[in-house]
């Protein structure tokens, strides 16, 4: 990317808000506008991935068995060359530039796996191409790119679907929501999410960027810099990467990239929490943000780190997010009990992560609500139900008999309990 055609964050949403004026008030409730169908002549829709390291390759698996995956694009050649491992039928053309697979007039879907910086600008773009879309969470680092994102949805009427893992386990952080949407804790009066504190490091030194890699373009609307790597490495597949460094699995601890364990980590323990408080929609959610605690490695001023050879997300935090009804709920870097949830209600408390569920109510009943369909997860998600409490990945298909979207009412949040097989059923006529 050349220097004249980087963009800045300010810039971009400045002129990206020209096509969205006067309908920034989007609806939680995104649905689109006609029925939805695949471009191709074959019901089996065809797929570009932009970004396929790591998780950009899991997700891209993921959907092996569902689409036909045409197109590969990242800007780390490496990750192209690993790639093409991925199964599918038919020929995958590699790009560094994402703009080559949103021209192309036979992808009917991309999903979007990138740096959590590149998110927004993308999104937006493959809805303005007729794409619909899979973008992995954090979905934004703003709440504005957030609003951007949902009037392109309304405006373009295409599938949005965000990842988020967390809402497909069913034996963890499901049955915990059903056992709170239950009532069997009671009032839910306290609420801590452990999601551990950003990784501190000392200086960074600058580093020749490797051979594979498009660093300008990688940086994108940010700012330029030196690219900074340490001599140790850690794998990424069949990669090595920098253990600590700007680019790849590092760059949440960087501000400029990423939100640190708050867009990391809090992505997923924040939302089960308001999810099992039904607080998810328009003009719900915390009220009042009291930071009690706020620790970086680095220097602050006028809001911006002053040191830039080493990791500035906070490693040590505790907000204070106050309900209207009364409830707390504690965002920390550090607990008692570790990185999972603590729900605290008048009958009683259990703590949930990703490996089980501990607590008093939860030995009392919770094997019994595990063998139940029974009030699953209240009205809005029963048309989940499958998906949430019968059956794995390979089925989730199923779960929905309607094929025409345009007759359902879906929220961003909600579609990405099923992940990629529900997400494909969406398009299909």
């Amino acid at each position: 990317m050349t220097k004249q055609s980087r963009i800045f964050r300010r810039d971009f949403l400045k002129n990206t808000a020209a096509f969205t004026a006067g309908s920034l008030t989007v609806p939680y409730f995104l649905s689109s506008q006609q029925p939805v169908k695949a471009q191709a002549a074959s019901d089996k829709l065809r797929m570009g991935c932009i970004g396929v390291g790591d998780m950009g390759r899991g997700d891209a698996n993921g959907f092996s068995s569902l689409v036909d995956i045409v197109a590969l694009c990242d800007v780390d050649s490496l990750h192209l060359e690993i790639a093409q491992g991925i199964k599918s039928p038919v020929k995958k053309d590699a790009y560094k530039d994402y703009r080559k697979v949103l021209e192309r007039k036979d992808i009917d879907v991309v999903s979007i796996v990138t740096v959590d910086h590149w998110h927004t600008k993308i999104a937006i773009e493959a809805l303005q191409a007729g794409k619909h879309v899979f973008c992995q969470k954090p979905l934004t680092l703003t709440v504005e790119e957030n609003q951007l994102i949902r009037a392109a949805c309304k405006k373009y009427g295409k599938v949005f679907q965000v990842g988020t893992q967390q809402r497909s386990q069913r034996d963890q952080f499901l049955l915990a929501i059903l056992m709170i949407q239950s009532g069997l804790l009671g009032d839910i009066k306290m609420m801590t999410c452990d999601i551990g504190g950003s990784p501190v490091c000392g200086p960074i030194p600058v580093a020749s960027v490797p051979d594979t890699l498009d660093f300008d373009f990688w940086l994108g609307q940010c700012p330029k810099v030196e690219y900074r790597a340490t001599a140790e490495k850690a794998r990424d597949g069949k990669a090595d990467w920098p253990k600590n460094g700007r680019t790849h699995y590092e760059f949440r601890w960087w501000y400029e990239y990423g939100g640190g364990k708050f867009t990391d980590w809090g992505a997923h323990h924040i939302d089960i929490a308001l999810w099992a408080l039904n607080q998810l929609g328009d003009g719900q959610g915390p009220k009042l943000f009291k930071p009690l605690i706020a620790e970086h490695p680095v220097p602050f001023k006028d809001g911006y780190p002053t040191v830039d050879d080493r990791y500035n997300g906070s490693h040590k935090f505790h907000i204070e997010c106050h309900f209207e009804n009364g409830t707390i709920m504690n965002v920390v870097s550090g607990s008692p009990d570790g990185n999972g949830i603590l729900f605290e209600g008048t009958k009683g408390k259990i703590h949930v992560n990703r490996s089980r569920i501990k607590g008093k109510p939860f030995e009392d009943i919770g094997g019994k609500l595990r063998r139940t369909e029974q009030q699953c997860l209240m009205g809005k998600c029963r048309r989940f139900k499958n998906c949430f409490l019968k059956v794995r990945l390979k089925n989730f298909t199923t779960a929905r008999s309607s094929r025409d979207i345009s007759r359902t009412s879906l929220t961003v949040s909600e579609t990405a309990a099923c992940r990629f097989p529900m997400f494909i059923r969406m398009f299909r006529r």
